[in-house]
């Protein structure tokens, strides 16, 4: 079941939406595809600042739709957004220590989506680090501190969070030594994550929910990008806007998002808002070889926003 109410009036734009997905790029397939659509209606329940407790805010509905929201999918550089809250959640409960080096890893991993900040991050989080093959009774030990972020969302006990595993670190070449091990043989054991998943957890951060609400706060801080095409480099760098769902968004619109993509897979989760209409919560999965048209969730990007101007 998901956090959100299906609405019949927002099934029917988002059928509509696919469709036209499907006719402007008839080489994805039906199966390369996953959304979750969220609007949120007045009175609007987002940025509280702590203004209500966690207990009240998710007695709120909401509205959404979604498309194979539940199915699991690499998320590449999306489970940063995992280990955001995470890392948040340990430091708040003082189970681990602030410091520059892991601040300025924070940063670089959500910002610039560094591989290497978020080996760090996840080495603080589990206690754990890379290295060669580790002997049988060790790397029991060392696979059970790894799993700890899981451990940490099932305890939340969202239904949605269920079927995901975060518990691998992310890579630009792949992993090696004992990393290789972990992820498993034909890759079993890699990170999964749904687009309702990543809606809801992405939902209590801009809620002001997620570990407290100062905290929240200064994670929306990280995930805040700026629209003004200046600030771009044009040179095929990846961004986290061109090619994404920024790109999309018209010019006054405010953006709070994480990207992610390989070879393979090309993601984007997002908070929006833009004046004059509601704001809305978006997440498209896409898969495949053809996952690497850049034109694709631009294009998904402002089917929603001709949605949203109707609603």
């Amino acid at each position: 079941m998901a956090f959100f109410n299906s609405d019949d009036a927002l099934q029917q734009i988002g059928n509509q939406i696919l469709e036209a997905t499907w006719s402007e790029f008839p080489q994805l397939a039906p199966d390369q595809l996953a959304l979750t659509w969220v609007v949120y209606d007045p009175p609007v329940i987002a940025n509280t600042g702590g203004a209500i407790s966690a207990e009240e805010f998710w007695k709120h509905s909401v509205r959404g739709f979604s498309y194979r929201g539940i199915e699991r999918i690499y998320p590449a550089s999306i489970v940063k957004l995992f280990y955001l809250v995470a890392i948040h959640e340990w430091l708040e409960s003082k189970m681990i220590l602030e410091s520059v080096e892991l601040n300025r890893a924070i940063q670089d991993m959500v910002v610039d989506s560094s591989n290497d900040a978020t080996s760090l991050v996840v080495d603080v989080l589990t206690g754990t680090t890379s290295g060669p093959e580790l002997p049988a009774s060790p790397f029991d030990t060392w696979q059970h501190q790894r799993n700890i972020i899981n451990r940490y969302f099932k305890s939340l006990g969202w239904e949605g969070l269920a079927a995901i595993n975060v518990n691998q670190k992310t890579w630009c070449d792949g992993p090696y030594g004992r990393e290789r091990v972990f992820v498993g043989k034909i890759m079993e054991n890699r990170n999964m994550l749904t687009t309702n998943a990543v809606a809801q957890l992405l939902y209590s951060i801009v809620g002001g929910v997620a570990v407290s609400s100062k905290r929240s706060q200064q994670m929306m801080e990280l995930l805040k990008r700026n629209l003004t095409p200046k600030n771009f480099n044009m040179t095929g760098e990846e961004n986290q806007v061109i090619g994404f769902l920024g790109e999309g968004l018209p010019p006054n619109a405010q953006l709070w998002s994480k990207a992610g993509w390989t070879s393979q897979v090309r993601h984007d989760a997002a908070y929006i808002q833009i004046p004059g209409y509601q704001p809305y919560l978006l997440v498209v999965f896409t898969e495949g070889q053809d996952s690497q048209n850049k034109g694709m969730i631009p294009f998904i990007s402002q089917e929603i926003v001709i949605a949203m101007a109707n609603l």
